[in-house]
């Protein structure tokens, strides 16, 4: 065997070990959940009702902004102990439709006030820093513009507070729009996995866990004693969040109170939030982890922070191993199969088979047709490796570069089939990255037919799983770019 040869085959095996013992991680995670899941606390009776600011930040939303007026408007609380503060960096018609509603509501007697920034220094951090100075509220409720928070929400978790240890409460994500295509269901899916697992498993092991930008509360002293709203990272939440818990503060999951959301309907809108987030992950690893593994904490909250704010570099190795796994399946067949398989296979096992038993445990924990749901797996799968270039992108944008902007998702008031989003604004675009994803997906389709043209059958499934991933990302981009409202619509499931 030739030094190219072995060169190739050293760095695959190394790629996919590392991949492996994030994978083996995700058993962990569902170890952890399923061994304290029945630690959530009751909300406690709280006789006397303090006063809470809700911050509703907004940047050209539209088709959602009275909507989510509209629902913090029915919040169950008393109006003399609820203001609300609609924070509006928008440039466009946005400005006309929230400064209505804010009048409207005012003249039914709510405290609540239209604050409007022509300088968006710090994108989202900032507003809500500058709301912040003149709001009223002991304690922060933050809700995106795309979240219908229900009218029992404050209810439920302001109780909490009665620990003066608890810095923020976090509610679960719902979903406003889970089977409008298979886009939102596979992105649900994904968030019900992160929710569930990853914030139920790592708070009741006594780990640290992020408040998730939107549908919860914070202790407005939390917020200054941990350093403020800060801005040099697109993840101004997950920041505070481990500055927060790093000064001794405590957080809180409730898994049953559920804050309902839409989910981008655009495979770019989708992207550029992905993006978003795994950027913000990198720099804030950058920025905090070091000052967490110096701390004092166990080893165990160490550990833990480190798997999570290292995550999103899985995604460099994805590619990675995208481009190795042909030439190393060349290399080795050439070798012999049989060998092959004894070092693959318990790789790839642990690198996915891992992620399938995680969405599935989350699936079964929260719906009773569970059932037919894991039918998407495979495709959750798929999609998650077909974002390794966007992602990829995001990574060495936060290693190499500056704090960059914050490119809000675009949201279209989509809540059941017979909305649609042809025609509205706020389309996002991508010239080349798509055309990288698509030539992926071809390459994986010649390995494809390379194993099947060999009988390397064993390694047929997670090819498969590379070539679908790459070509829907690729190709979807492309589509809606193009102005073809290509969704292919899933089957209709009830939520």
């Amino acid at each position: 065997m030739s030094e190219l040869e072995t060169g190739i085959l050293v760095a695959y095996f190394f790629v996919l070990s590392i991949l492996g013992i994030y994978g083996w991680h995700r058993y962990y995670l569902v170890y952890e959940y399923m061994k304290n899941k029945h630690r959530v606390p009751g909300p406690p009776p709280m006789a006397d009702l303090p006063v809470v600011t809700i911050q509703l930040p907004i940047f050209n939303e539209m088709y959602v902004v009275d909507r989510l007026i509209d629902a913090v408007c029915e919040v169950d609380y008393p109006k003399d102990r609820m203001e609300i503060q609609v924070l509006d960096d928008s440039t466009d018609e946005t400005r006309e439709i929230a400064a209505a509603a804010v009048q409207r509501y005012a003249a039914l007697g709510f405290d609540i006030h239209y604050l409007h920034r022509t300088d968006r220094t710090g994108y989202k951090a900032g507003a809500l820093d500058e709301a912040m100075k003149v709001a009223r509220g002991e304690f922060m409720a933050i809700f995106d513009a795309d979240f219908v928070p229900p009218p029992d929400f404050l209810m439920k978790t302001i109780g909490h507070f009665q620990n003066p240890k608890v810095a923020v409460v976090q509610a679960r994500w719902g979903h406003i729009n889970a089977s409008y295509s298979l886009l939102t269901k596979i992105q649900t899916i994904l968030l019900d996995g992160h929710f569930v697992l990853e914030h139920g498993g790592r708070n009741r092991a006594g780990c640290f866990f992020n408040f998730n930008g939107t549908g919860g509360v914070w202790r407005r002293s939390a917020i200054g004693d941990a350093g403020g709203w800060q801005h040099d990272t697109l993840t101004e939440d997950l920041d505070l969040s481990y500055r927060a818990q790093l000064r001794g503060w405590q957080f809180l999951f409730l898994p049953d109170l559920v804050t309902p959301a839409e989910v981008p309907v655009e495979m770019n809108a989708f992207k550029s939030q992905q993006h978003r987030w795994a950027k913000g992950s990198i720099q804030t690893c950058r920025k905090v982890l070091p000052a967490i593994l110096a701390s004092d904490l166990p080893r165990k909250v160490k550990v833990e922070a480190f798997f999570h704010l290292t995550a999103n570099f899985n995604y460099v190795l994805m590619c990675v191993l995208s481009v190795l796994m042909f030439p190393a399946m060349w290399v080795r067949y050439n070798m012999g199969w049989t060998e092959m398989l004894l070092i693959d296979l318990p790789l790839f096992m642990a690198a996915t088979a891992s992620v399938a038993n995680f969405y599935l445990v989350s699936q079964r924990e929260l719906y009773t047709d569970w059932k037919a749901r894991v039918r998407y797996l495979p495709i959750v799968m798929s999609i998650g490796i077909g974002l390794a270039v966007n992602n990829t992108k995001a990574v060495f944008e936060a290693l190499f570069g500056g704090p960059g902007e914050f490119a809000r998702t675009a949201k279209y008031g989509i809540a059941n089939n017979k909305d649609g989003w042809q025609g509205k604004k706020y389309h996002q675009t991508m010239a080349v990255q798509p055309m990288i994803e698509v030539a992926l997906g071809l390459y994986f389709t010649y390995t494809v037919i390379y194993a099947l043209s060999h009988g390397i059958y064993g390694t047929l499934p997670f090819l498969v799983l590379f070539q679908f991933g790459f070509l829907y990302t690729g190709v979807m981009s492309l589509l809606q770019q193009c102005g073809d409202d290509v969704l292919l619509k899933a089957p209709q499931i009830a939520d």
